[in-house]
Order: structure tokens, then sequence, then C-alpha cells
């Protein structure tokens, strides 16, 4: 039997706030990222809206599977030699209102890479990050320290880079100015 590669369950946690100061005049509501939280079998699959009042509204997004790849593994270790490892979730406004009046902010993709959260980020989109616990950052360190990044070979230098000298070892010069011989213009 194939061995399965290494993940966890997740869920993530958006909310919208009241936004303040002086932008509020143009945007009165901002969405952001919450939480990502390991999966419970309380939450189910469907998105449902776990919190709301006047300044907040807080919904959980389950049934996100975070999984480690061993190509992948400078990225990990980037994210988990940092003084504040975290995940990284990219989201989306909806284009139409579904489980709410108004469009929600919807989760597409959460990673422990900092490889992936470039390419999102270098792709525009939307990409947030938030602290991981300590026991994620113990599992994605093992996993690293598991799959150690070799550094790549270094390629050997062309021989036609190599410095020209004549047969004695003197430095040679090369010039493409014609010396000698009649003009033909």
């Amino acid at each position: 039997m194939p061995k399965l590669r290494p993940s966890l369950e997740v869920a993530v946690v958006m909310q919208h706030v009241k936004t303040t100061g002086p932008s509020s005049r143009w945007q009165p509501w901002r969405w952001q990222l919450a939480d990502v939280v390991l999966q419970e079998d309380g939450f189910g699959r469907t998105p449902r809206l776990l919190y709301k009042n006047d300044s907040e509204e807080r919904w959980l997004y389950p049934g996100y599977t975070v999984e480690l790849f061993k190509d992948d593994v400078e990225g990990y270790q980037l994210n988990a030699s940092t003084e504040a490892p975290g995940w990284f979730v990219l989201w989306r406004m909806e284009d139409q209102a579904g489980l709410s009046d108004e469009p929600l902010a919807k989760p597409e993709a959460v990673s422990l890479s900092y490889y992936d959260a470039g390419r999102w980020l270098d792709a525009q989109e939307t990409v947030e990050q938030v602290a991981a616990p300590a026991p994620v950052v113990a599992w994605l360190q093992a996993f690293v320290d598991a799959h150690p990044v070799l550094e790549p070979k270094r390629r050997k230098r062309p021989e036609s880079f190599r410095t020209l000298s004549d047969r004695f070892g003197q430095p040679a010069s090369i010039s493409t100015e014609k010396k000698s011989g009649a003009d033909h213009g």
C-alpha cells in the first residue's frame, strides 16, 4: 500500500469587521482572516455563521486539507524557522451571495509553505497569515528534519569563459577591428 503524505484537516475562521477611521467613509466593512484551527467532528462540512453583532461577524469554513510535500521542504523550512510560523490562507470574495444576504469571503486554500504563499501573491491573490499553534509547528519541523534540503550542485564554468592566453601563457587580446587591407566601402 502506498504511503500517504502527512496531512492535517483544518477549518478557517473569517471575520467581517466594521472599519474605523477615515477609510470607513468608502469601505464601512472589511473581511480578514481570523484563525485557522484543527478540524473537529462538530464542525461538520458546510460553512456556517458562528457569531454576529453590530461590529463583527465570524464564519467557520471547515474541511480543508493541508498536505506536506517532499519537494516543498524548503518552503516549510522558511516558515518553521521564522519567529512567528503561521498558516497561509488564500481567500476570494464570492461573486454572488450564497449563504448570506451579501457575498462572503471564501477561503480557497490553506498552506504552511512560504513558496505557496509567494506564488499566490505573485498571481495577485488575497493571502493572509495567522500564527500556527506550537504542536503544528513541531509537526512541520519534524517533517523538515526528516527531509533535509540538499545543496544544489554548482555548475562548472564552461571552458569558453576561461581567460584567453597565447601559447606562451601571456594574456591575449582579440579585436573585431580590421587592421590592414583595402577598405571595401
